[in-house]
């Protein structure tokens, strides 16, 4: 595997080619004690030491499916697959780095930014086989949300449209509760639906459906009349 940073003076260029990567890159292995050749059996850049499995290095000027695919496509000859981009500036450079690394270690690539003009090369992964780490706490919520939601009554894939929580759900029903006997204490409404969390759904009032009439009493706000006829339909499936 390489390692490190290694700083390779380059000529700025306006017109960023994959070809500008090739110099920083070789001059990162060579240092390293490997042989550096360019476009072998299509291999953008193939390094050599020793006895080792060669090192493959695919160039590209973005992070693209073309070139995730191109290094997948290269791990049928070794296992030392990586692909190298222009390193970019800000935030917003390393947000996507970020990203990209756990797609590259998941598919098992190993993953190279370069910093033009200066040649500064920077190793974000190697190459390692893949192994999911399962988070339990994620697993529990998304069974407790599958579990509590009642029926199914979101869109896969919707854009634009508040998503219906369970969470959603119980309000709704508390809403309706109040809609059908008027302003009512927290105590009543749990005895009535069996919603636990009914008194901090009235007084956190997420959705701006409630008000408090007076201590311990809540009704339904303009807004909460409004949503109990916007949701008649989901209240009615509850």
């Amino acid at each position: 595997m390489v390692s490190s940073d290694h700083e390779v003076p380059q000529k700025k260029s306006k017109d960023l080619r994959e070809t500008d990567l090739y110099a920083p890159v070789k001059a990162f292995l060579e240092v390293q004690g490997y042989e550096v050749k360019a476009e072998v059996q299509d291999c953008d850049v193939v390094a050599v030491r020793g006895e080792e499995p060669p090192v493959i290095v695919e160039l590209k000027t973005g992070l693209t499916i073309a070139l995730l695919l191109q290094g997948v496509d290269r791990q049928a000859i070794t296992d030392a697959v990586y692909i190298a981009v222009p390193r970019g500036k800000g935030r917003a450079f390393f947000a996507r780095v970020k990203d990209a690394r756990k797609l590259c270690l998941r598919l098992g690539l190993g993953l190279i930014s370069v910093r033009l003009p200066d040649g500064v090369v920077e190793v974000h992964c190697d190459p390692a086989p893949y192994q999911p780490r399962k988070i339990t706490k994620r697993k529990n919520a998304l069974l407790k949300e599958f579990q509590k939601r009642v029926g199914d009554p979101n869109t896969g894939g919707q854009v634009g449209r508040q998503v219906m929580t369970a969470y959603r759900q119980d309000v709704l029903r508390v809403l309706d509760f109040i809609a059908k006997n008027g302003p009512s204490r927290p105590r009543d409404v749990v005895a009535a639906t069996s919603i636990a969390k009914g008194p901090s759904m009235l007084s956190t009032d997420h959705y701006g459906w409630f008000y408090r009439v007076e201590r311990g009493v809540y009704d339904l706000s303009d807004g909460g009349q409004a949503a109990v006829v916007q949701y008649e339909d989901v209240i009615r499936g509850l």
